[in-house]
C-alpha cells in the first residue's frame, strides 16, 4: 500500500505503518461512493464516475513520490465494465441427515466440494462413532473431495463441470470405499464422476495436489435474515491482504487482485488445467456459504472466510452441530482442522486442535499428520477459516453467531430484537 498515496492516507499511519488495532477508520470518500450508488444506481459504476476512476487507477496508478513498484500497464477499459453480466446460477443441493443443504455453484468450488464431502459422510453414523473415528472419516472425505475439486471444477462457461456426478451419492460411494483404517497419502487422485458408477473410483496416490485458493486474508462472510424470513448467506473477497493495495483515489475502496485465483501454468508441461486464465473467464474460488432447510423451512446458514479452508470450515461446523449435537455457537467456536489434499500430506490444524488429545489419537491410531497454522497478521490469526452463522429458533426468532476469538472476534447483531 505504501506506493499509493490514496492507500497510505486512508490505511496507514503517517510513518507508513499499519493502523493500530482499535483505530476508528473514517472514510468519507467511500461515503461519497455510496451516495453516488444510491442516487444513480448501477450506472454510477458501469457507465459513470466510479467506473472511470477504477479504469484510471488500474491503467495509470498514482504513485507516492520517491516510491517505485514493478508493475505492468493496465489494460482495463470502460467497455470491460459495461459488458459484464451477472450470472444467476442454480445452487447446489445435497441431502444430509434429513436436511437439504444448498450451496454455491461453479465457478466456486464450495457447493460441489462441501456437497461431496457430506455425501461421503452420509455413509458413516458419525453421531454414534467415537469422536476420533468421526474426525478421521471427515478428514479422509475432505481429502478425496478436494482431489475432485481440483480436477473438475472451473468456470462452467469455459469448461465442462460434471456437477451432477460430483453431487451424486453413488459417486460418493465410489470415493468412500477408498477410506480404510489408515490415512491416505496426499495428493490422492481424482475419481470419475461419470455414470455408470461402480467400484472404487480413483487410486490412492497422485502426483497432482489440490491448488489452494488464496482468498484468505480479505474475505468476508455475512449471514442475515430480514423481518420476512428471507435469508442471505453472502461471501465476498478482494483476495490477498489489502487486495491489490490500491485505493481508488476519491472513492475510498480497494481494488482486488482476484486474478491470482487462476492457475497461471499447468502442474506440468502439457497437463490439462481447467483453471487457466482466458478472456472473460472467472477463476475458481472456494467460497462456500450454505443454507440448510428441513421440510422446506430454513434451519441454519453458515459461511466462512479462509481460502481453501472455507470448505472444510463450513463442513466441520455443520458436522459439529448436526452429528455431534453441539449448539451452533459451540460448533462454530470449536477447534478446527482442515484437509485439502495438499502435497504436504498434512492437515492444517489451529493450535487448540494441534495440541489436543484428539490430534494425538488421529496420529497414533490412523496415521493422520498435522501442520500447525501460525498467525501472520494478528496474534489471533492462527486459524483455518473464520465463520459466521445464523440459527433459526422458531416463533419468529433467530440467533446471529460470529467468532468469539478468531481474528479478535466477529460481529453478531440484531437490528430490532423482536419477533418478526
Amino acid at each position: 500500500m505504501q506506493p499509493y498515496p490514496a492507500s497510505r492516507s486512508l490505511l496507514l499511519t503517517p510513518s507508513g505503518d499499519p493502523l493500530p488495532i482499535g483505530t476508528w477508520l473514517r472514510d468519507p470518500d467511500l461515503a461519497h461512493t455510496y451516495q453516488l450508488l444510491a442516487h444513480r444506481g448501477p450506472s454510477a459504476l458501469y457507465d459513470g464516475p466510479i467506473g472511470r476512476a477504477i479504469v484510471q487507477t488500474d491503467d495509470h496508478p498514482v504513485l507516492t513520490p520517491g516510491q517505485t513498484i514493478v508493475t505492468n500497464p493496465g489494460i482495463m477499459t470502460m467497455k470491460d465494465l459495461q459488458s459484464y453480466r451477472t450470472r444467476i446460477l442454480a445452487p447446489t443441493r445435497v441431502n444430509y441427515r434429513g436436511l437439504s443443504v444448498y450451496g454455491m455453484a461453479p465457478p466456486s468450488s464450495g457447493g460441489s466440494t462441501e456437497g461431496e464431502i457430506l455425501n461421503i459422510l452420509n455413509g458413516y453414523p458419525l453421531g454414534s462413532e467415537s469422536r476420533v473415528e468421526a474426525l478421521f472419516h471427515y478428514l479422509e472425505a475432505s481429502r478425496l473431495a478436494c482431489a475432485d475439486r481440483n480436477a473438475y471444477v472451473g468456470d462452467p462457461d469455459y469448461v465442462h463441470v460434471p456437477l451432477a456426478g460430483l453431487l451424486d451419492p453413488e459417486f460418493a460411494a465410489t470415493r468412500r470405499c477408498l477410506i480404510g483404517n489408515t490415512a491416505l497419502t496426499s495428493p490422492v487422485a481424482a475419481g470419475s464422476p461419470f455414470a455408470p458408477f461402480w467400484g472404487c473410483s480413483g487410486t490412492p496416490a497422485s502426483t497432482q495436489s489440490s491448488s489452494a485458493s488464496p482468498e484468505a486474508h480479505h474475505t468476508n462472510n455475512i449471514v442475515t435474515e430480514d423481518k420476512w424470513g428471507d435469508i442471505v448467506a453472502y461471501t465476498n473477497t478482494i483476495n490477498f491482504f489489502g487486495g491489490s493495495g490500491q485505493v481508488v483515489p476519491g472513492y475510498g475502496f480497494l481494488l482486488n487482485d482476484e486474478l491470482t485465483d487462476f492457475d497461471f501454468a499447468p502442474s506440468s508441461p502439457g497437463a490439462y488445467d481447467l483453471n487457466l486464465p482466458a478472456p472473460g473467464k472467472e477463476p475458481r474460488s472456494s467460497m462456500g456459504p450454505v443454507i440448510a432447510l428441513r421440510n422446506g423451512r430454513p434451519e441454519f446458514a453458515i459461511g466462512a472466510a479462509g481460502g481453501s479452508t472455507i470448505i472444510t470450515t463450513v463442513v466441520q461446523i455443520l458436522m459439529n452441530h448436526v452429528d455431534f449435537g453441539m449448539s451452533l455457537p459451540a460448533a462454530l467456536a470449536a477447534p478446527r482442522v482442515s484437509q485439502t489434499n495438499s502435497s504436504s500430506n498434512t492437515s492444517l490444524a489451529e493450535p487448540d486442535f494441534y495440541n489436543s488429545a484428539l490430534a494425538q489419537q488421529l496420529t497414533s491410531q490412523y496415521g493422520e499428520k498435522f501442520s500447525l497454522a501460525t498467525g501472520s497478521i494478528l496474534p489471533l490469526d492462527n486459524y483455518p477459516g473464520d465463520a459466521t452463522a445464523l440459527q433459526m429458533l422458531g416463533h419468529g426468532r433467530a440467533e446471529a453467531i460470529a467468532e468469539p476469538v478468531r481474528l479478535g472476534g466477529g460481529s453478531a447483531l440484531v437490528v430490532q430484537p423482536s419477533p418478526r
